[in-house]
């Protein structure tokens, strides 16, 4: 049945994957390179197909507690004076569209997946090796072991892609942006609001949710040509941050100040993964690893949990055998991330390349018209119709187990509320 399933990373993917495995009847280990759930992140929208998946695992009134409540985005001047304002509601894509930070969800994920799943912390592949039978793993660390498949689940930079498919080059697609994120001082933003400030080809925002005591600072901008950078070096990513941001006014200088302390600082390029199939013998990939839309597409929450469950599903359907169940898992996710592979015009709203841009941007900002525009964006767009497959009317081994989101905050106390 191919029951003892590795998979690498410990994120929304990996975590949901291993949910789903383990209530199909299958033996997953999860291995993570950090020494725990990681509690830091952007905020990631739960929508479409996967409000049903989280649905389906007892966790979305929880995620619709813990949602991060910001209104909309403010854009404002280097004096800090708003200029322009656009309500939340009119880009959302939907009424059940919740958003809520990635930390958040991991650790709800976490809490509903600890007592059934053996995770592994501290570690990582080193080697893969396939045979007719199973795949033979080497960590960093720990001793070898011997598994019937392997899943990477460990982002854009996926090692387990590196070592099945090949290097990551092949795979991904540089989308002319870098982008940044760390805690940031919430005296610095306004309550319930994403402020961003804008030079030609550059921004710089606060993120400050209602329902969060920690505001996050964001940093973006453009380059025609990708650098030449270690994507584990931190220090080397923050000095490249502080380059490209040296002498901007408004409130620049602070937020780069936090965001250079900050242990959980974060820097990678805007990029997508883009691969002809997501499996090679016993080895599959899911979420980031497969089919990165990059975080202007704001799809990946959507795309691991949608991803994670369907891949589960079609094993446990398949009865593990892994051949029928990859080649399923790809013909029913495929069309989802290729329409959330087009990048619409977050990037362009966010970061307008000229001044000009800039101020047209800011002009239809403050008119009804991008409400409208966004309106007919939504109509235009294509609907996910077709219903999740109900994977566990024949499979399902347990309840899922209902998590509270006082347990959830307790696992990490640096994702405290702030008093509402």
């Amino acid at each position: 049945m191919n029951e003892r399933i590795l998979i690498s990373g410990a994120s929304i993917a990996g975590q949901t994957l291993a949910y789903w495995l383990v209530r199909h009847g299958f033996r997953p280990t999860l291995v993570e390179r950090a020494p725990r759930p990681r509690a830091g992140g952007n905020g990631v929208d739960v929508r479409g197909h996967a409000i049903d998946v989280a649905e389906r695992m007892g966790i979305m009134p929880q995620i619709r507690t813990m949602a991060a409540d910001v209104r909309g985005m403010s854009f404002v001047n280097a004096a800090n004076r708003s200029v322009a304002r656009i309500d939340a509601q009119a880009m959302r894509s939907g009424g059940d569209d919740v958003e809520i930070m990635r930390g958040d969800l991991v650790a709800l994920l976490y809490e509903a997946t600890k007592d059934d799943v053996e995770y592994v912390f501290g570690d990582s592949i080193r080697t893969l090796e396939q045979s007719g039978d199973g795949v033979t793993v080497s960590f960093e660390h720990g001793p070898a072991r011997r598994f019937d498949l392997v899943i990477g689940a460990d982002g854009m930079h996926s090692t387990v892609r590196r070592l099945a498919f090949g290097p990551e080059s092949r795979f991904i697609q540089y989308k002319g942006h870098y982008f940044a994120f760390s805690n940031a001082d919430s005296a610095l933003g306004e309550n319930r609001w994403v402020t961003m400030y804008n030079v030609p080809g550059k921004m710089a925002g606060i993120y400050r949710s209602g329902n969060h005591s920690q505001a996050k600072a964001y940093f973006i901008f453009r380059r025609s040509e990708p650098l030449t950078y270690d994507h584990r070096d931190v220090e080397q990513h923050k000095r490249l941050v502080s380059e490209a941001f040296a002498g901007e006014s408004w409130r620049v200088r602070e937020l780069l100040t936090g965001a250079l302390a900050d242990p959980d600082f974060y820097f990678d390029a805007l990029s997508q993964v883009r691969m002809p199939s997501w499996s090679s013998g016993r080895v599959a990939l899911v979420g980031d690893a497969a089919y990165c839309a990059s975080p202007a597409s704001g799809a990946g929450a959507e795309l691991a949990l949608v991803g994670a469950y369907r891949l589960a599903g079609e094993l446990a359907a398949a009865a593990g055998d892994h051949q029928v169940a990859f080649r399923r898992y790809e013909d029913g996710h495929r069309e989802l991330v290729d329409q959330k592979q087009k990048i619409g015009p977050n990037v362009r709203l966010m970061v307008p390349k000229t001044r000009t841009g800039r101020w047209v941007r800011d002009t239809m900002a403050r008119l009804p018209l991008m409400r409208a525009m966004a309106t007919v964006e939504r109509i235009m767009a294509p609907k996910n119709t077709a219903p999740l497959p109900d994977y566990t009317r024949d499979h399902l081994i347990r309840e899922p187990q209902l998590v509270t989101a006082d347990r959830a905050r307790s696992l990490f106390p640096r994702c405290d509320r702030a008093a509402s």
